[in-house]
């Protein structure tokens, strides 16, 4: 079974996110910050990490960076996940890493349909 951690400091796409991944066969981890993300990752390795950028304590450029530096995640996805949809931070994104970038609002059938393309 796929790991997929979700980070997003709204509760609702949480919620919906959690239903869908579940739904379709993965194990799904929750985090509402980067820090959270973290704590997860100091005791597992996910296929997948969808990642929001606005969140409280560290934001989802910076748990990127983080991720980005540990080699035994190097073969774990990131998506941001983000209302952020000035074309600036859409590059920004992708230029640090991540290997897809989705605006909100968005298609959780598209979003499942890129994230199992990946593999």
């Amino acid at each position: 079974m796929k790991k997929i951690i979700i980070a997003d400091d709204e509760h609702k796409i949480l919620m919906s996110l959690e239903y869908s991944f579940k739904k379709n066969g993965y194990d799904v981890y929750i985090a509402r910050d980067g820090t959270e993300v973290l704590e997860f990752l100091k005791t597992m390795t996910p296929e997948v990490i969808l990642l929001d950028i606005m969140m409280p304590n560290l934001d989802g450029y910076s748990t990127l960076d983080i991720i980005r530096q540990d080699e035994k995640l190097k073969d774990t996805k990131v998506i941001f996940l983000s209302a952020k949809n000035n074309p600036r931070d859409i590059e920004k994104g992708l230029k640090m890493g991540a290997d897809a970038y989705v605006t909100k609002p968005y298609s959780i059938k598209k979003l499942m349909q890129q994230i199992e393309e990946m593999f």
